[in-house]
């Protein structure tokens, strides 16, 4: 196994706003994240999947380079003010369900991010068996999860964000109760505001900032912050496409008029999109245009 690097003198937590970019697809002639002109306008980079099983597509790329290439990837990421990252889990991963221990994981997590030089990790947890049990396994799991990668990940060294929906409908909290409990452990939210059922969910500026559908309640960006979460931990993701999710995309003009609405109500949080390459720095620059030129 390669030595763990563990310096972090050059590595801070970015300050808001946050334009995040996921990326898991295989791309055809490309080894490893694209090269930093092609993702002008973000500033963090995800590498997804890492799985309980280990990394996985774009995670198990970055480790397939040599050192030394990914040194010069990683010199060109920061000199360009792109934070790189792993996420963790996705769709694929059912940790809670599956008895997996939360700080085994959380240890080889953190673990993985040392070893390849990673600037941190997004936790895309998608275990539904566990929250739709709603007998608090899931809120329990992912608050020792998220404690134990902040003892080897240190707040203000390595970003942590989670990506995920809060909802008021659940009577073990959900994310509400993650939140409660290790809220100030976590930098952000990448909020999906796309995975949800409804093919309509999501797709106005309305829906989307003050007040959601019937089918999803309380889930718009202004609802969720009512409920207790800072507005500066909210970041809107969006799908890239409509075949990147089952529902909420807007195409990006319309966007850019919603995410210019939220700054003028006093949000800056930033904007988040799945995924790269159907986004690359034209889908940003044009979300970002009216309220972030």
């Amino acid at each position: 196994m390669p030595l763990m690097n563990t310096t972090i003198s050059a590595r801070t937590t970015p300050a808001a706003p946050h334009f995040v970019i996921y990326s898991d697809k295989w791309v055809s002639g490309e080894i490893g994240p694209p090269d930093v002109s092609r993702i002008a306008g973000y500033n963090v980079f995800a590498l997804s999947f890492w799985l309980a099983a280990g990394p996985a597509d774009q995670a198990e790329e970055w480790t397939l380079i040599d050192a030394t290439t990914r040194a010069s990837i990683k010199a060109s990421y920061q000199n360009a003010g792109i934070s790189l990252i792993v996420s963790a889990f996705g769709s694929t991963d059912v940790p809670t369900t599956e008895g997996y221990d939360p700080t085994t994981l959380a240890n080889d997590l953190a673990d993985y991010v040392l070893e390849y030089a990673l600037d941190g990790v997004d936790v895309d947890y998608e275990d539904f068996y566990a929250m739709d049990a709603e007998n608090g396994s899931a809120e329990t799991w992912l608050t020792t999860f998220t404690m134990a990668l902040r003892a080897k990940l240190p707040q203000g060294q390595y970003i942590l964000t989670h990506a995920r929906k809060f909802s008021t409908q659940y009577a073990s909290g959900a994310y509400l109760t993650v939140h409660q409990k290790v809220g100030s452990l976590i930098d952000w939210y990448n909020i999906q505001v796309s995975i949800l059922e409804g093919t309509s969910e999501y797709t106005t500026c309305s829906g989307l900032l003050t007040t959601s559908s019937s089918m999803q309640p309380n889930t718009a960006l202004f609802q969720i912050a009512a409920a207790g979460i800072p507005l500066d931990k909210l970041v809107i993701g969006k799908p890239a496409t409509d075949v990147d999710a089952s529902n909420g995309y807007m195409d990006p003009p319309m966007l850019a008029q919603c995410v210019d609405n939220a700054v003028q109500q006093g949000w800056n949080a930033g904007i988040m999109v799945c995924q790269f390459p159907d986004a690359v720095s034209t889908w940003i620059t044009t979300v970002r245009v009216l309220a972030f030129p």
